[in-house]
């Protein structure tokens, strides 16, 4: 019985560590469970929830507006529904909602949700809705320009130019590269350099939130369309005559997709369960973390889609194939927590710069930025120059393998050739005549490079 009670115990610890809210009544609507996260949201303690009746703690829900009642009239389960209801202060909390009814046997006893409050994001909806209409044009965000990005790239500041040039024209424009490369500051350098830069700036991740409430949130919704539906300008309506930012488009389930390539081939939007079309004008610039052709062939992105959206496309490669730039950036930000930490850190010691030229960098930039960030947090106030033994655990771990101290210059450099010319490869799929081109050597060259390491490892 002991064993019982604890995993019990165990059980409620998950429960009330999980970082949405959960609601759990028995076939009577009785609640017999109730975590933290839902008290925060309802302004409720637990106490006042617990072994209470959910319409009498409830009092703006009904039988048919609560999801929970819903699913112990109907046994079937909901899946991401938008909920509106009042808490404890009278404050309008929207929650998008899975409830699935609990069975033992062939009996109902009781039904749980696990909920997700997106009442933040209704009030950014709303208060830039407000700012449209008493100012006449909504709120902007301060943007980043060309000189944000920093870059000794060759490849990458010939990119960057035909970006701006882009950016002076109305038409699409499209970003790739991995996460942390950097693609929202080119974005926000490219409205910044645009006729917009005074309108209007949405950024909106497609992967943070499920399919019903980011359609809702894009077009927008008529007053009982769906359970829970308010009268609601959408995205495309708040962005008109500004910039919508789509940030990992990939994750766009593919029946969205198809109602976006609509707005976009006739400018016009239709909110979610009304026949009225509304006339904007917003230009659409677009994020994906893969190649978006790999995205078409993969079905993650629609063909007719990738190409209305790819009248300009600009890729940014990865920190570990332009590692001219690990010591640009690293300046850049020893010197933006340097002030912001109030320390006297000013520079890289040799071994950390080993260490970095090493260091493949999954994360990219952001990873890099972080590591100087916890560094400088870690460094006494008094110290110079970050040493290896301020950098994360899993840098210092590899700090002896890829340089060893007493590795010449030469042995550097060819080490660094190499993985210089096996990113490239990888790149071009192996393809000699083409990764030739892009590292711009001939290709007896390279063929010459790669036997000579081949030889090397034998």
């Amino acid at each position: 019985m002991g064993k019982v009670v604890e995993r019990a115990d165990w059980f409620e610890l998950i429960l009330e560590a999980i970082d949405e809210a959960i609601h759990v009544v028995d076939d009577q609507g009785v609640t017999i469970f109730y975590n933290h996260n839902a008290a925060k949201f309802d302004c409720l303690a637990k106490e006042e929830v617990i072994s209470k009746y959910i319409l009498d703690v409830y009092p703006s829900l009904t039988e048919k507006t609560s999801t929970l009642m819903h699913v112990l009239r109907t046994g079937k389960p909901i899946y991401h529904s938008l909920q509106t209801y009042l808490n404890k202060n009278g404050e309008k909390i929207e929650t998008v909602n899975t409830t699935l009814p609990i069975i033992e046997g062939s009996k109902l006893i009781g039904a749980v949700e696990v909920a997700k409050d997106v009442s933040k994001l209704s009030a950014l909806s709303n208060r830039l809705d407000q700012k449209k209409r008493t100012d006449g044009a909504a709120e902007t965000t301060q943007m980043l320009d060309f000189s944000s990005f920093l870059t000794n790239d060759p490849h990458l500041k010939e990119m960057l130019e035909k970006a701006e040039k882009a950016a002076a024209y109305p038409s699409s424009v499209m970003v790739f590269g991995e996460t942390g490369t950097g693609k929202e500051v080119l974005v926000q350098a490219i409205v910044h350099a645009s006729d917009r830069k005074d309108q209007v700036f949405i950024p909106q991740n497609c992967a943070a939130l499920p399919e019903s409430l980011l359609e809702s949130l894009l077009f927008g919704s008529v007053k009982g369309s769906y359970t829970g539906a308010i009268d609601r300008k959408g995205l495309f309506e708040l962005a008109d005559g500004g910039t919508l930012f789509l940030d990992e488009l990939q994750a766009m389930p593919l029946t969205l997709q198809t109602k976006l390539l609509r707005v976009l081939e006739d400018g016009v939007v239709r909110r979610i369960g009304d026949a009225k079309a509304v006339q904007v004008n917003v230009r659409v610039i677009t994020a994906l973390n893969i190649d978006p052709f790999e995205a078409v062939k993969k079905q993650m992105l629609r063909e007719d889609l990738f190409y209305r959206l790819h009248v300009s496309s600009f890729h940014i490669p990865p920190l570990r194939t332009r590692k001219h730039d690990i010591q640009l950036l690293s300046r850049h930000f020893i010197q933006m927590y340097h002030q912001q930490f109030s320390k006297n850190v000013n520079r890289l010691s040799e071994e950390t710069v080993q260490v970095f030229m090493a260091h493949q960098w999954p994360g990219n930039v952001r990873e890099l930025k972080h590591t100087i960030e916890h560094a400088v947090l870690m460094m006494p106030k008094e110290a110079e120059e970050i040493t290896p033994a301020y950098l994360p655990a899993h840098l210092r771990t590899h700090q002896i393998e890829s340089y060893p101290p007493e590795s010449s210059l030469k042995s550097q450099v060819m080490s660094f050739e190499q993985t210089l010319i096996q990113e490239a490869l990888r790149q071009h799929a192996g393809n000699i005549k083409q990764t030739a081109a892009a590292l711009k050597i001939p290709r007896q060259t390279l063929q010459y490079k790669l036997k000579k390491y081949t030889d090397a490892e034998k």
